[in-house]
């Protein structure tokens, strides 16, 4: 595979699903503990990568469940966040400074901290009152995010009594880095025309339902337009009849991520749809990939961390077609702002 280290990915991801006893242990004292409601608490990118479990939680448990921009909380505070509150805060260098500056303040708050991180040696790696390193660079760090923050929700639900099937859930989660290595290698010959199809426009619509919603949202704003300056409009395929639709003309590139949870058939809308009126609708289905041994409700759940996977393989070839390095930046974190 295209500039690509196995051996680093599954060190990587296996070191992510090595979490889930851990994560499972300080969630239940927290719970045990008497805490009222649960905080996502991500900055750019990675607060993405917390709304499926976020959405999990939201429509599968009746434990109260927040997600907010660390930027606008620290300014105005919360009425349900207290002492009472538990706080997931991610960050893959651990310095994120909107991040760090809500640290401070739920410290004052008395929240019992869970802080996901790539480096340990970093404000947000020794601030959490729990902190779970797992090492990631950019192009790994998706999926080690993605099945945190999932293991959170799933403690949660097995805590209260919301799922019954707990521990074959995480058995099955804990098979995910060998099978996803798999999956890599399955996409590989087809990277580069998907790539290509990004390429050959400056302009695209990123689209997509249920949980699959954040990826599209990931990748059109954090790959193509932070790390290849490509103009792009993500939109929630719940939305795109309402307002989006109008753009779709001969030429328009429409990018159209669907997922295996039950709102499938949001994505399945906009694909009936786009092909009547652009010549350059790309859908990119999790169906299509092989997980054996994974049962449909863990598809379901794990569906954006199979994109994650996948896309991974895009940006790699697409990086060396523009002539355009991923960590190239004009801006960001290169000029004050």
């Amino acid at each position: 595979m295209l500039n690509f280290d196995e051996a680093r990915f599954l060190r990587i991801q296996s070191g992510a699903v090595s979490l889930a006893e851990r994560i499972d242990t300080v969630v239940a004292s927290a719970l045990n503990a008497g805490a009222e409601n649960l905080f996502f608490l991500g900055t750019g990118g990675v607060a993405y990568l917390m709304q499926p479990a976020y959405q999990l939680l939201q429509h599968r448990s009746t434990f109260p469940v927040f997600i907010d921009y660390p930027a606008e909380l620290v300014l105005a505070g919360s009425v349900n966040l207290t002492n009472k509150s538990i706080v997931v805060m991610p960050s893959l260098s651990g310095t994120t400074k909107e991040s760090v500056a809500m640290l401070a303040k739920l410290k004052e708050i008395g929240a019992t901290v869970l802080t996901f991180v790539g480096h340990e040696e970093t404000p947000l790696g020794k601030g959490g009152n729990h902190v779970f390193v797992n090492f990631a660079e950019d192009d790994t760090s998706c999926e080690s995010f993605y099945l945190q923050s999932l293991f959170v929700a799933l403690s949660i639900m097995k805590f209260r009594k919301e799922i019954n099937n707990y521990t074959d859930i995480i058995s099955e989660l804990k098979r995910l880095p060998e099978l996803l290595l798999e999956i890599k290698r399955s996409f590989e010959p087809k990277a580069e025309a998907f790539a290509a199809r990004i390429a050959a426009s400056d302009y695209h619509i990123f689209t997509g339902g249920g949980n699959v919603w954040p990826a599209a949202l990931y990748y059109g704003t954090c790959i193509l337009e932070e790390m290849q300056w490509i103009r792009t409009r993500p939109v929630h395929a719940s939305d795109f009849f309402h307002g989006t639709l109008e753009l779709v003309e001969k030429g328009v590139s429409v990018m159209l991520f669907k997922g295996e949870d039950s709102y499938r058939a949001i994505g399945d809308r906009v694909e009936n749809f786009a092909p009547n009126y652009t010549d350059k609708l790309t859908v990119l289905d999790t169906k299509d990939f092989a997980l054996p041994g994974i049962s449909d409700e863990v598809r379901g759940m794990v569906s954006p961390v199979v994109l994650a996977t996948v896309l991974e393989r895009v940006s790699a070839h697409l990086e060396v077609m523009r002539n355009h390095p991923l960590v190239t930046r004009r801006y960001y974190k290169r000029v004050a702002y």
